[in-house]
């Protein structure tokens, strides 16, 4: 709950703030800046799912996301124009096994390097994402508990910029190299060959403030 509290005023603080960071179709040259440093704080909704091949006597898996997140992305941008930075996710989504026929909460967190464009139509920004590492741990669900490790991958969205909020679609496509089954009797401990895809669309609403 201090945690949300803090967030809500990070938020109110950040919208009650100028930003130079976008820009719209009626800036001039002459008013954009050579560059310097941003902070864009998020808060994010994902849908998706992460596909799942199991050894016996576990099937194969279709695993269901759905949730809520936060993310930070903070970096330098050029004539506010083109902008690069290191961007970090965490979230909550609801995980929810067909393999395990059951569901329960879970932990997520990304890490990657994202580079992108502030184009001068209308604030619209674009950008692609490479994810360098990551996890997903859910809950025990029907007594296997199972921890996805190593997320490779990609993300790569779009903007728009109003006032001082942008409204974002991303697409992720991204693979957890190894896993970790942490309880299922025999089947317990570091799994090779067991990869979890995920695919998913991410809506957000982001703040970038320049600094």
């Amino acid at each position: 709950m201090i945690f949300k509290n803090k967030l809500i005023i990070v938020a109110v603080a950040v919208l009650c703030s100028p930003s130079v960071f976008a820009q719209d179709s009626t800036d001039s040259s002459s008013d954009l800046k050579p560059g310097g440093m941003f902070i864009e704080p998020m808060l994010t909704y994902q849908t998706g799912d992460v596909n799942v091949s199991y050894p016996a006597p576990l099937n194969d898996s279709k695993e269901d996301l759905k949730g809520f997140g936060l993310g930070l992305r903070f970096g330098v941008h050029v004539w506010e124009s083109l902008f690069l930075g290191a961007d970090g996710r965490f979230a909550k989504p609801n995980y929810d096994s067909s393999a395990l026929n059951g569901d329960g909460s879970s932990d997520s967190y990304d890490a990657g390097v994202t580079l992108g464009v502030q184009t001068p139509l209308y604030g619209i920004r674009v950008w692609g994402t490479y994810i360098l590492t990551g996890g997903l741990n859910p809950e025990e669900i029907s007594g296997v508990d199972v921890k996805f490790n190593d997320l490779k991958g990609y993300r790569i969205g779009a903007g728009i910029y109003v006032k001082s909020v942008s409204i974002n679609l991303e697409y992720q496509d991204a693979t957890y190299d190894s896993t970790t089954i942490e309880n299922a009797g025999p089947l317990s401990g570091n799994l090779d060959g067991i990869e979890g895809r995920n695919k998913s669309y991410i809506v957000s609403l982001s703040f970038p403030v320049t600094l």
